[in-house]
């Protein structure tokens, strides 16, 4: 074979035909230990996912990430505009770990743990299974003509796909609007909540899209992460490899034999069935190497050692190793590039601890009044006014707040109650007169600190400008 031939499959993914068309794939149902685990865990996660937006922590949604109100919840406990920083850190955590776990064990997130696949393979294509049949079954299915049983099957399938679909995105919505509205939305006419219906039904329509057309094309195509992992993989990083020593030998593969000896004509244990190939919900065949299109999804080691067995061969061909294990028989290490990716999360991580523990149960802003300059009151006293706001952050009704000057000698006239409360995830906002004695002011425009009190407990502290006359 030429090395045009042997480089022939990087040409081109296996979801596009010769033509540039779309190849539809149709993989084969997979069985064997791997998959029985992917299974536990996808339902884990699947209770997880649809359980999180309903479940609720101090009377907060467990998961909630409201963009348009600006309201987040994350296990339960409540984060505002103000700690988006916070958030922002925990998605740099989850970026870092999810490279330093590609960098030591592949593309294993996409397999197990990748919301696409899991409801691709764990709950559409287990549906697909049911009423079509198996690969061979769908491949006959979609050659032959529009006769009543594939009208029947076409019909049951899209039914039950739609209405998934519409289940999922009612969950999705949960996540994003919160699922009080969800429900109410739900009980309530369709007319009182246009907008949340028509959401309902662009979310619906994307996720049947998705798993009804697009299914595999995700990870292949339109997935960042696919592409990321080249930069990531080494040959000291744990994939779902094919041990091409052992599977090639000096002959090549070769079609299975009955009592022969294949190590001693040079044969290698791969006896070409291509169950590795009609199992790979991708369409790659693992035996080319590593490649963007795996998602160590583990189907192929499961069909590769069923076939061992058959054959009374090792199990193996196909397993969970590193290139330089293969290769040279190298076990792999903790190299520096995954030292440095350990140094960065942890480092992360200690600063996330450190944010949420010294993060305050009220946050205080004070500005100016816009356009009002200072007032010089009897006895040589300088008056400025302000507008504040507090924003509560907690589950509970915070009352008893007092605001009191900590820079200067002086006092701060609080307009209204002497008092404030906060109710439970909410804002309050007024205005005060800060008065400090022009002596005790050093020039025409101070920093002065302001804290908040809670029965008479500093709980928050904030800084801003006062103005005074400009001679002293």
């Amino acid at each position: 074979m030429s090395d045009q031939q042997k480089e022939s499959f990087r040409d081109a993914i296996a979801t596009v035909d010769d033509k540039g068309k779309r190849a539809w794939i149709f993989p084969k149902k997979p069985k064997g230990r791997y998959y029985t685990y992917r299974t536990y865990v996808s339902w884990v996660l699947l209770i997880f996912f649809i359980a999180a937006p309903f479940v609720k922590v101090n009377g907060n949604q467990f998961l909630l990430f409201n963009i348009l109100e600006r309201r987040f919840s994350i296990f339960g406990s409540p984060f505002w505009p103000q700690d988006f920083y916070i958030l922002v850190l925990v998605m740099l955590i989850g970026v870092v770990f999810i490279t330093l776990f590609t960098v030591a064990f592949g593309r294993v997130f996409c397999g197990w743990i990748c919301p696409q696949t899991i409801f691709m393979e764990m709950v559409f294509r287990k549906i697909e299974y049911w009423i079509d049949g198996d690969r061979g079954a769908q491949i006959r299915l979609k050659k032959q003509g529009w006769t009543p049983e594939k009208i029947r099957k076409r019909v049951l399938k899209h039914t039950i796909f739609a209405a998934i679909s519409f289940f999922i995105a009612n969950v999705f919505l949960a996540y994003l609007i919160g699922s009080d509205q969800l429900f109410e939305i739900i009980s309530d006419s369709p007319l009182n909540h246009l907008t949340g219906l028509i959401s309902l039904l662009i979310f619906t329509t994307l996720f049947y899209f998705v798993f009804t057309w697009f299914r595999e094309q995700v990870c292949v195509i339109a997935c960042p992460y696919g592409r990321l992992q080249s930069v990531l993989l080494d040959e000291q990083s744990i994939v779902v490899a094919y041990d091409y020593k052992r599977g090639e030998r000096e002959k090549g593969r070769a079609k299975f034999k009955k009592n022969e000896d294949r190590a001693a004509v040079g044969k290698g244990d791969c006896i070409d069935c291509h169950q590795c190939v009609d199992v790979c919900p991708t369409g790659i065949d693992i035996r080319n190497g590593t490649q963007l299109e795996c998602v160590n999804c583990t189907a192929c080691i499961d069909a590769c050692d069923h076939i061992m067995e058959k054959v009374n061969l090792p199990k193996g061909l196909i397993r969970f190793d590193s290139e330089l294990n293969i290769s040279e028989q190298k076990k792999p290490g903790f190299t520096w590039r995954m030292k440095g990716y350990t140094a960065v999360l942890s480092i992360l991580t200690a600063v996330l601890i450190l944010l949420i523990f010294i993060r305050s149960d009220i946050q205080a802003t004070v500005f100016r009044l816009p356009g009002q300059l200072y007032e010089l009151k009897e006895n040589q006293i300088v008056s400025n006014v302000f507008t504040y706001k507090l924003i509560n952050k907690t589950t509970d009704t915070i009352s008893d707040i007092s605001i009191k000057l900590l820079s200067h000698p002086g006092e701060i006239q609080l307009v209204g109650d002497a008092a404030l409360t906060v109710p439970n995830q909410a804002l309050t906002e007024g205005t005060i007169f800060v008065e400090i004695p022009k002596s005790k002011l050093k020039s025409s425009k101070e920093k002065i600190k302001i804290g908040i009190f809670v029965k008479d407990k500093l709980i928050e502290t904030t800084t801003t400008n006062f103005l005074g006359p400009t001679h002293f």
